[in-house]
């Protein structure tokens, strides 16, 4: 019986002192929450600044392009039929005019031979026929057909002459011969290519260029090009451009005429061409570093009075190391240039180096 009761003492003396240690703990954090003191805000970021000046920027474009022939041209027969002649001396130059190939034309010169005769009877008797009318001896209505039937026939000589003509494959212009592509013997049609014919004494370039520089060339402007392989520099000028920009490619093509005479420069080659525009004196400008690049456009950091905006801007040509700004800036704002990623509109920061 004692033994029962001094173990309930001794548990009710386990529960007073956990409860005692529990409420001694309580108190304890009670006191080092209340010492505790609110943590300072950290200090804005220090950051490097750029002050936007205008200065002169030209805007000079390498744009790619192709050496053209002043004229060129494939040669085919104008008619069907078996070539009996070919004169097509491969790179051999050839005058305007000169006789490139001959088609079969013997039953033409046959038919034409056929109607000369037949001509020359029709003048006879249209002679005597004249001679009777003096006479009355025919009316004038028989003489008259023997008339009607002389320029029929001569009509019809001239259609056979004219198709005689077609089997003669003459050379359209002064230039030099290419590839021959058949042989004497062969049976041609107007699709058939017998060679092709290019005059090289004057070259052209063709090219492309933007729309947004569409409205600075002009007529009788120089341009400079150079070719894959060689380092010399060629120039041309300017002859014309097309009537509108293209609706597909949004750019403007360009014609120029080469300078220079040179035998290294072959039609259909690549070309480099730089052209030259007077420049911008009063351009914008900035370090390409500044440049925050989203899926909708090109934004800056601006620093306003310890204060951060993000402004959206178009910018235009660049170097390695500055982007002309075309729009969103003007000169004396100040940009940052340094910590861009780690900043948020309206943010706070310190400005340290400015250039």
């Amino acid at each position: 019986m004692i033994f029962f009761k001094l173990q309930r003492v001794f548990f009710y003396l386990m529960i007073i002192s956990c409860l005692f240690i529990l409420n001694s703990c309580g108190n304890s954090d009670k006191k080092i929450q209340a010492d505790a003191k609110p943590a300072a805000p950290p200090p804005p970021p220090r950051v490097d600044g750029y002050i936007v000046k205008t200065a002169p920027v030209s805007e000079d474009l390498e744009l790619p392009g192709t050496i053209m022939a002043n004229e060129s041209t494939e040669i085919h027969p104008e008619i069907s039929g078996r070539l009996t002649y070919l004169n097509t001396t491969e790179g051999k130059p050839v005058s305007k005019g000169a006789m490139i190939a001959k088609i079969y034309d013997g039953d033409l010169t046959a038919q034409l031979n056929k109607l000369n005769l037949q001509a020359r009877v029709a003048e006879q008797t249209a002679k005597r026929y004249n001679e009777l009318l003096k006479i009355d001896g025919v009316s004038r209505q028989e003489y008259d057909m023997q008339v009607l039937n002389i320029s029929n026939i001569k009509a019809d000589m001239a259609i056979v002459r004219s198709n005689i003509m077609r089997t003669e494959i003459r050379a359209p212009f002064s230039g030099t011969l290419g590839l021959k592509m058949m042989s004497p013997g062969a049976y041609v049609t107007p699709q058939t290519i017998l060679t092709s014919i290019r005059q090289n004494s004057e070259l052209k370039i063709d090219f492309t260029l933007p729309e947004k520089y569409a409205s600075k060339m002009t007529t009788g402007q120089l341009i400079d090009f150079t070719t894959e392989g060689n380092p010399k520099k060629y120039t041309a000028k300017v002859i014309a451009t097309e009537m509108s920009i293209s609706a597909d490619s949004r750019s403007l093509h360009v014609r120029a005429l080469v300078i220079q005479k040179d035998n290294t420069l072959l039609p259909g080659s690549f070309v480099k061409v730089q052209t030259k525009f007077d420049p911008d004196p009063a351009a914008i400008s900035i370090p390409t570093q500044a440049i925050i690049a989203e899926a909708r456009g090109k934004k800056v950091i601006v620093y306003r009075s310890g204060k951060v905006s993000f402004d959206e801007v178009q910018t235009g040509i660049r170097d390695s190391s500055m982007v002309q700004i075309t729009a969103g800036l003007k000169a004396g704002d100040t940009i940052i240039t340094t910590g861009i990623m780690s900043m948020k509109p309206g943010g706070t920061v310190v400005l340290g180096t400015v250039k």
